[in-house]
């Protein structure tokens, strides 16, 4: 009986991409995450200037202050839209620390809290502020605060050109896991404005935020989704097994995750979230922008070895575990990228980077810690959110957020079709429109395949073409989880396409690419590498009756990380950064699930 309600909704959802067939969507990119100096870390990390106005006129490309160092700065491609996701707990604290005129005579409250920052550390900042809100017109200013973010959506928010979503950040960290959503409302100031952002200070708990969610989108005809990230420094309990109570994981709650949260941030400043090397250890490219320093690790101590939780490759391996268990699969999420700058500026440029906080935006501040043990050089410049979309409105964009056709990218703008389906053929990867092909054969990533036809193996339509303004590309991979026949996940990477006609061999291996780099000068070249590649893949080791994921992931050739810039900029040694000299940046697909 599960089986049979899991098919049919998996049928319906099939169905709901057969409009698209005609409709063809177009790629957008964007940011969900980006915090301005409303946010209470960001101010006391020297954005005091950076507001949601100078948030979305950098997004859209126009020339803005650089809230620390105040230069002029400009974002090089503009971006279609933006999420400012300020953290809903404490939005008062700016008001607090620049002395609004609701906390008149709050001086050596000021004072107070500039001590507590940087004499006794964070959770002593936390305890300070909670008692704080007991004495001051905390909702007042909060609610102040919210509406000027609520304006500054409206105020930027142009469809077809330009959507600035309503948003913010729920910084549930218990035991110091990171547990942070980002959520977003499908609609504006209108509904905005009639409720206050639920925050960790209301719950902690996840299942507490969906109920909410569920209250205020069903009393104020709206929606909402909420987008976890920084999963790999959550100790495991971002995908876990269980709840929150410690319960393992029931259908009604594998039903109710995948109703608010289809999608998560795969890959962002504080390092990717895809797989880790430890979980992953036959992908020669795991180790990327792989982020060593969990929130209760001291400075000098060993972190702790990775778990499956923790990342999403693992995660959505042990989502079909469960499914198998419970009927649904609590992890059958969409991924993508976006920043978490806390610069008010979404800069996922190698060399156009302004740091992960507005203090270690310059070169000579990159060897000072951001973070407790944790210095600007280990910062990355990424990462960004791809939308394919009909139109460029909230609407039709967090439509396709929903439906999970999204992917996410480490910076560059590789654009990248991904379409499963029983019937593709060689030649459809010659075809002039991939797009109109793979809706008609196929689902587009995010999608669902359902009981193979006898005797057929699931094919990948798949396309990848470079950043108009980047490097080439080196490669395309898809990446498999499966359960095998004793239900125990298992994993593969298929070089299914490599650029400079290097083939794939009887191994699967594919020889590096090459790397064009100039340490001393921080040029490169696209002499090595295609600018597209076009494939259509059919997975050789298929079992029909065992349920499996696939996702692409594309690969650049080797750049500059901008931590070689600085170097180069500084007169150093590239070594000197304690970080790779060049970067492999890359795409990661939404997956596409089969069922048998």
């Amino acid at each position: 009986m599960i089986l049979h309600k899991f098919k049919l909704s998996a049928l319906l959802f099939a169905v709901s991409f057969s409009s698209f067939s005609e409709a063809q969507t177009q790629l957008y990119w964007g940011d969900t995450h980006l915090h301005t100096s409303y946010s209470p870390d960001a101010y006391l990390m020297q954005n005091r200037s950076a507001d949601p106005d100078t948030a979305y006129a950098y997004a859209k490309g126009l020339p803005v202050i650089h809230p620390y160092h105040r230069a002029r700065i400009q974002i090089e491609t503009p971006l279609d839209f933006l999420v400012v996701s300020d953290h809903g707990e404490f939005l008062n604290l700016a008001d607090l620390l620049i002395g609004s005129n609701a906390l008149a005579g709050s001086a050596a409250a000021r004072e107070a809290l500039l001590q507590v920052l940087q004499n006794e550390g964070e959770q002593a900042l936390y305890d300070s502020l909670v008692e704080m809100q007991a004495n001051a017109p905390v909702d007042i200013i909060n609610r102040t605060l919210w509406q000027r973010i609520l304006e500054a959506a409206e105020r930027h928010n142009n469809p077809g050109v330009f959507t600035a979503f309503v948003g913010w950040e729920w910084t549930s960290t218990p035991d110091d896991s990171n547990l942070h959503r980002v959520v977003i409302m499908k609609d504006g100031m209108e509904k905005g404005r009639r409720f206050m952002p639920f925050n960790s200070l209301d719950s902690n708990k996840p299942e507490d935020l969906w109920a909410w969610l569920d209250t205020t989108s069903t009393s104020l005809n709206t929606d909402f989704l909420a987008i976890p990230h920084n999963s790999n420094i959550s100790q495991g309990k971002m995908f876990d097994r269980v709840d929150s109570a410690g319960n393992p994981i029931t259908q009604a709650y594998a039903q109710t995750r995948m109703r608010w949260e289809p999608v998560m941030e795969a890959t962002q400043i504080k390092g990717d979230s895809e797989t880790h090397p430890q979980l992953s250890p036959n992908d020669e490219f795991a180790d990327f922008e792989t982020y060593e320093h969990l929130l209760s690790v001291n400075p000098g101590d060993e972190p702790p070895p990775p778990r499956p939780g923790s990342y999403a490759r693992t995660a959505l391996m042990r989502g079909l575990a469960i499914e198998n268990q419970v009927g649904i699969n609590p992890f059958k999420f969409g991924m993508i990228g976006s920043t978490d700058s806390h610069t008010g500026t979404s800069s996922a440029e190698e060399n156009n980077f302004h740091g992960k906080t507005a203090q270690d935006s310059t070169p000579e501040n990159k060897s000072e810690d951001v973070l407790p043990g944790v210095p600007g050089w280990e910062m990355g410049a990424g990462g960004l959110a791809a939308v394919w979309a009909e139109e460029n409105t909230r609407e039709a964009l967090f439509n396709a957020m929903k439906r999970k056709e999204v992917y996410a990218s480490t910076g560059p703008r590789i654009a990248l079709r991904f379409f499963g389906g029983f019937d593709f053929e060689s030649s459809d990867g010659d075809v002039k429109d991939i797009a109109e092909v793979g809706y008609r054969k196929g689902v587009p990533m995010g999608g669902d395949l359902m009981a193979a036809p006898a005797g057929r193996a699931p094919g990948f339509l798949i396309r990848a073409v470079k950043d108009p303004k980047g490097a080439n590309l080196d490669r395309i991979q898809v990446v498999k989880g499966w359960l095998n026949e004793q239900g125990i996940p298992q994993q593969k990477v298929f070089n299914v396409i490599a650029s400079d006609e290097r083939v794939v061999d009887e191994d699967g291996n594919v020889p590096p690419v090459g790397n064009t780099v100039n340490l001393q000068t921080g040029h490169y070249s696209n002499s090595i590498g295609d600018p597209e590649l076009v494939t259509v893949w059919h997975d050789p080791e298929f079992s029909p009756l065992t349920r499996a994921f696939y996702y692409a992931r594309v690969l650049q050739i080797p750049t500059p990380r901008h931590t070689l810039y600085d170097t180069i900029a500084l007169q150093q040694a590239p070594e000197t950064s304690g970080r790779p000299a060049t970067i492999q940046d890359r795409a990661y697909s939404s997956p596409i699930w089969y069922t048998p």
